[in-house]
């Protein structure tokens, strides 16, 4: 016998209002009336979310062939149909297997001397809008993590640097400032005016990102005479940046990205390459500052291999620091799936096209498995092995991220390098104070303030 179905709460307007306010503490409080628990949201469809290790497993082990992207998806104007994160069946797994060897651990580790060069030209840079890098400037800490985390994936993605550089991260900042938090929600939002209001003014910006993109692939394409005559995967491609290898990749029969697909999945890089560790890097150093005595410990650890960010980023402290923050601050914090059939999951009879999923912050504070789980505590990480069922800041099985191993690599070298090469102070309301929410931001979660930090002698 079926266990009886959790039903979306009434009034699904004020809880999407509720959910943008504390997305993580909204979740919290449904996950209170049982597991799996029920949500739903205007415009999109209701979603049975699990929260515990068990579902979690349940969920990841799902046949590959059941499971496909949730219609309509919250992020589908951003990152665009043909994108890895919404493809599904044999072609997901082409695209995956075409996209790997661009992001597979022993390349990412090559990159450790960009990512510490890219974090130091943004310091000695001095300045942006929202923050100052000069002795006693005031630092926008996401705004600055937005900077060098994109320095970062545009030298990968594209080798790009200088003036050029500078143009893609103004039309990224811009494309990412123009899908605010209504039009994620609210997908009945998502038309324009005449050519006027929020959606046009997104439409207009990634038209200006997807312009870029093209003309760079066509610049690289035009300098590579020959390059499309490769049979090779990518694999035998030793240098050269991300879009070089794509451009050289090729499916089983032999065919090659389209423009259109290599524009979607460069964009896919740029935005989800570098918010999503923006906001955890930010995330790192508040919780840092706030504790004295474990910056001081981790800073000691770093000295023991300075200038090497290959063996820094192997740090047993430092690392404990970056998986603690992603335990409390995922910055992805639900993983969805839809089902193509009528299945059973989690004791429930459900029906084909049902969206099921996993609430990851929920998930990363069970008490069972994390005593004490809103306490900032990185040893924990020190004294324990955990499943990928009890901790998947990624997600988890088939679908889990392409991108984990750059992003867990960038973010370690990153923080390293500013732990070691910039003393900054938490502002005193911030060290002293609450902890800021989590709100729905882009692709990503974030702080529901600024977090700002002056730098010190």
């Amino acid at each position: 016998m079926s266990a009886q179905r959790p039903t979306p709460p009434r009034w699904s307007l004020l809880h999407g209002v509720a959910a943008g306010r504390d997305f993580e503490g909204y979740l919290r409080r449904r996950a209170a009336h049982g597991d799996p628990f029920a949500v739903g949201f205007p415009g999109f469809p209701p979603v049975l979310f699990t929260a515990t290790a068990e579902g979690a497993r349940e969920l990841f082990r799902l046949p590959v062939e059941l499971l496909e992207p949730p219609r309509p998806n919250p992020i589908e104007p951003m990152v665009g149909a043909a994108s890895l994160i919404l493809s599904s069946g044999p072609r997901h797994r082409a695209d995956r297997a075409l996209l790997a060897p661009a992001l597979h651990g022993g390349r990412v580790r090559q990159l450790g001397e960009v990512i510490r060069a890219a974090t130091l030209r943004e310091v000695e840079s001095g300045c942006g809008t929202a923050s100052s890098w000069q002795l006693g400037g005031r630092i926008d800490a996401l705004a600055a993590a937005r900077a060098i985390t994109l320095r970062v994936i545009l030298t990968a993605a594209f080798g790009t640097d200088g003036d050029r550089g500078d143009e893609y991260a103004g039309v990224v900042a811009d494309f990412l400032a123009a899908f605010t938090t209504p039009l994620l929600v609210a997908p009945v939002l998502r038309r324009g005016v005449g050519g006027f209001g929020p959606w046009a003014r997104f439409v207009a910006t990634r038209e200006r990102l997807d312009a870029l993109i093209l003309a760079e692939v066509a610049r690289r394409r035009l300098a590579r005479p020959g390059a499309g005559d490769s049979t090779g995967s990518g694999d035998s491609v030793g240098g050269g940046d991300l879009l070089d290898l794509l451009l050289d990749t090729r499916y089983d029969d032999g065919s090659a990205l389209t423009d259109t697909e290599l524009c979607e999945h460069l964009r896919t890089l740029l935005v989800a390459g570098h918010e999503t560790t923006a906001t955890t890097l930010t995330w790192a150093l508040y919780h840092l500052h706030r504790e004295r005595g474990l910056l001081d410990r981790v800073v000691a650890e770093l000295q023991s291999a300075a200038g090497d960010p290959g063996e820094q980023a192997r740090l047993p402290l430092l690392d404990a620091v970056c998986q603690e923050t992603l335990r409390l601050h995922p910055p992805v914090p639900i993983v969805l799936r839809r089902i193509r059939q009528s299945w059973r999951w989690r004791g429930l009879d459900l029906a084909a096209g049902q969206t099921i999923g996993l609430a990851v912050g929920v998930l990363h504070s069970q008490p069972s498995t994390w005593p004490a789980p809103r306490l900032f505590h990185p040893d924990r990480f020190l004294d324990r092995k955990v499943s990928p069922f009890e901790f998947a800041p990624f997600g988890g099985g088939h679908r889990r991220c392409i991108g984990a191993t750059l992003a867990e690599y960038e973010l370690r070298v990153v923080l390293a390098t500013l732990l070691t090469e910039v003393r900054l102070r938490l502002e005193p309301g911030l060290a002293l104070g609450a902890r800021p929410r989590t709100v729905p931001r882009n692709l990503a979660t974030a702080p529901n303030r600024a977090i700002h930090f002056t730098r010190a002698q």
